[in-house]
């Protein structure tokens, strides 16, 4: 149970840090080619190598029908409108004010948690830890807020408010489906239908003469195939299985942070004192939600196979 436990913290701390540094891939990547298909063929291509890797290990078994339904449905819920959305909002948007929206993903889940979720009910000292969290972030972010007024950026923040929801309902709704399949069968699955999902929707909406092969993209979409999504997404699903889901949310909040060190250590970035404060009122209030959690002892994993 310990070891398990120490894993499921394990992939989390992977996520929190991997990605973090998506932004930066993912905003360089839609600069140079439509954001929907970038989605589409990054998706798609990872869901399959992860499924082939699986097979050539001996660890993939078909599933049943009524099971490859429903991770196509997550998949549709969390890659289509969650990831999709995203990417197609930063052509619209400053990362700054994504990661503001972002980090309203714990959130959304105590509210979802609250109203259906009545086996993740959370306490009060999870609630004010979420809350203090996203005042965190919201500092950090600060000089960002005002940018919420401008009329051009309204499009932008309505599509990751709507990928937020997606992806808030979606891995609720997978947390649900039955604990004994394959996180990563069940990951490879959902990466590869949520991007088949999106090429019609890439068709529709996408300027595909914008289309440009260059190594920027080329390298983006490497790096965000093998790190962002077989990776990340796999460890992702691995602690949502294993962990309450006000936990496993709480990357929203890390990611903003790696990506703001990050960028202060490779990019001489500003890192002043108002950042260092909203950095230091994050953590605080991802403390304050993991001890809520161990005193409500609400923590306790679920096996996994």
């Amino acid at each position: 149970m310990k070891r398990e436990l120490a894993l499921a913290y394990t992939a989390l701390v992977a996520v929190c840090i991997i990605w973090g540094t998506t932004y930066l891939a993912l905003r360089i990547a839609v600069l140079h080619f439509p954001p929907l298909l970038f989605t589409a063929i990054r998706q798609s291509i990872a869901g399959l190598l992860l499924l082939a890797i699986l097979m050539a290990i001996g660890q993939f078994k078909l599933p049943p029908k009524e099971h490859i339904i429903r991770m196509a449905i997550g998949g549709f819920l969390m890659i289509s409108i969650g990831n999709g959305l995203v990417a197609w909002a930063e052509m619209e948007i400053p990362s700054g004010i994504a990661a503001i929206i972002c980090s309203l993903m714990p959130v959304m889940v105590i509210l979802i948690n609250l109203a259906v979720n009545r086996e993740e009910k959370p306490t009060w000292p999870i609630v004010i830890g979420v809350l203090i969290g996203m005042t965190g972030i919201v500092t950090i972010f600060s000089e960002h807020v005002h940018e919420f007024a401008k009329t051009e950026y309204q499009v932008g923040i309505a599509l990751i408010l709507l990928a937020v929801l997606g992806w808030a309902v979606g891995s609720i709704w997978l947390k649900k489906q039955p604990a004994d399949s394959n996180p990563f069968v069940n990951a490879g699955l959902q990466m590869f239908f949520g991007g088949l999902w999106l090429f019609p929707f890439s068709f529709l909406f996408d300027d595909l003469q914008n289309v440009h092969w260059s190594g920027e993209s080329l390298y983006s979409l490497l790096y965000l195939i093998v790190f962002g999504s077989i990776i990340a997404y796999a460890s992702y699903l691995y602690a949502l299985k294993k962990l309450p889901m006000t936990i496993v949310s709480l990357y929203a909040y890390v990611n903003p942070l790696v990506a703001v060190i990050l960028g202060w250590l490779i990019l001489d970035e500003k890192l002043n004192g108002v950042i260092a404060t909203g950095i230091l009122i994050t953590i605080g209030g991802i403390y304050m939600v993991n001890r809520g959690y161990q005193i409500s002892r609400l923590w306790k994993p679920k096996s996994v196979n």
